[in-house]
């Protein structure tokens, strides 16, 4: 609950997010598509979908399941690197080479233990799978690691995307040190491009002023947890604020998004912080939530099976419970539906048929597949 006696600063914060959001004008209708449950899950966080149409599932724990949707069945995939479990860590998101089909090399990241406490990480291997609805991991190798480590568990962030250009994409999170996102030596509070075996991607903004900035694309970011293209190649991004603040962004190269020198949220101390508008040189949020939707997944949807989706971000929210669509208009956004779900919800994917794909939060978290009514 918000505390009586907010400061000025950010009551009009809340004003302006009202009037960013204007939930007085959403489409609040009953659920717009049927969810068929898939599996049942222990903490999972996020998943892919494999040529075969079976898809990887992956749990905090450490666990990378493989699941076939058809029979509602679910394997395990061992190899899988260690993980360290705790606050937000664990094993975080999986993707596919963009040529799996004749390599079958897979991608992880996740939390890992080291000097000073935890932080992100991200390896590939084979994947060999069996005829027993399971597989194996295979030549594991590191291929990029968070500059440092500190305690507490949170904020690793860590999606991962592939582009059209097969440059691998890794949202950044701060891991709850919020000075390094402004921290050129630091690749925290980043977004991070990359070629496939991890080294800086060349035409990178900030190539020429060393090894760590050369793998740097944007900054200023706190807790990234979602990332998709839209259909003219653009990057966008969502990520949690502090108290209120949550964003969404058009990632742009070079671009400087602000956290922790401005934002449209307060710290949970009750310290105000200066908002985007204070700063014209650092680039404002698409859109904002106050208070915050606790965003953990990004599509931007490019099918037609959902009538009126097409192009418009579909973001899925943790403490509140919902998946929110947001319409894109040239280089602005605003929300226009959220759907109650009545369940912490964490990764989204659409398929080759244009369904769109969810999982639940924590335990019992399970796999779900929507498709319009």
């Amino acid at each position: 609950m918000m505390h009586l006696g907010l400061s000025v600063t950010y009551a009009l914060a809340l004003v302006a997010g009202a009037l960013a959001v204007p939930s007085q004008k959403l489409d609040t209708r009953q659920q717009p598509f049927v969810s068929t449950p898939i599996t049942t899950h222990q903490e999972p966080w996020a998943f892919a979908f494999l040529p075969d149409n079976r898809v990887l599932v992956t749990e905090r724990r450490g666990n990378l399941r493989l699941v076939d949707p058809t029979a509602k069945t679910m394997g395990s995939i061992t190899g899988v690197p260690a993980v360290a479990y705790g606050g937000q860590g664990g094993l975080h998101d999986v993707a596919l080479h963009p040529q799996y089909a004749n390599n079958s090399i897979v991608y992880l990241s996740y939390a890992e233990s080291g000097s000073g406490g935890a932080g992100g990480a991200v390896a590939r291997a084979k994947l060999t799978l069996d005829t027993s609805g399971g597989g194996a991991l295979s030549g594991l190798e590191v291929i990029w690691r968070h500059s440092s480590k500190a305690g507490g568990g949170l904020q690793f962030a860590c999606r991962l995307l592939f582009g059209p250009d097969g440059a691998l994409w890794i949202s950044s999170g701060e891991i709850n040190q919020m000075t390094p996102a402004q921290d050129m030596t630091s690749n925290l509070g980043k977004v991070i491009r990359l070629y496939e075996n991890g080294t800086a991607f060349a035409g990178n903004p900030f190539a020429s002023q060393g090894a760590v900035q050369s793998q740097i694309w944007s900054l200023g970011h706190r807790n990234p947890l979602g990332i998709d293209w839209d259909a003219q190649g653009r990057l966008w991004e969502v990520e949690m604020g502090p108290m209120g603040g949550d964003e969404l962004n058009l990632i742009k190269s070079g671009a400087n998004y602000g956290w922790p020198v401005v934002s449209e949220g307060r710290h949970y101390d009750g310290r105000t912080i200066p908002a985007h508008s204070t700063r014209p040189d650092i680039e404002p949020p698409k859109a904002f939530w106050v208070p915050v939707i606790s965003p953990a997944g990004l599509i931007i949807y490019k099918g037609s099976l959902f009538s009126g989706w097409t192009g418009n971000a579909v973001i899925t929210g943790l403490s509140s419970m919902s998946i929110v669509r947001a319409t894109i208009t040239g280089d602005t956004a605003k929300e226009a539906q959220r759907i109650s779900m009545g369940k912490r919800m964490r990764g989204i994917r659409e398929d080759k048929d244009g369904a769109i794909w969810v999982i639940e939060d924590g335990p019992g978290g399970r796999l779900l597949k929507l498709t319009p009514n």
